[in-house]
């Protein structure tokens, strides 16, 4: 029975999948979302400058780069501090655990 409820699941997720899967759009499509120059509301996409200007506005060849450290800096580095606390947690965490066996 139980064999039969996890194979039933399983059926019922991927078929759940292939419906959302229909409504995906055709890769390469020239009129899809992702390839047009204004998003839903008729304003600009951002990723539009970022590709036409990254090498004017920084002087850099690389262009992850540019968006990194230039265009969302303040972004990269808030997400910067989360990993080093992280980190440093569980260094801390793990140090203290080594103190307790000895």
């Amino acid at each position: 029975m139980k064999n039969f409820i996890q194979f039933f699941l399983i059926i019922c997720f991927t078929g759940l999948l292939l419906f959302a899967a229909m409504d995906l759009p055709y890769r390469g499509e020239a009129g899809n979302q992702m390839n047009r120059e204004t998003s839903i509301t008729g304003t600009e996409v951002p990723g539009n400058y970022y590709v036409q200007e990254a090498y004017n506005d920084a002087h850099t060849n690389n262009m992850v780069t540019v968006v990194l450290g230039d265009y969302r800096s303040v972004d990269t580095l808030g997400e910067q501090i989360v990993i080093f606390t992280a980190g440093m947690i569980c260094f801390l965490l793990l140090r203290k655990h080594e103190e307790e066996e000895e």
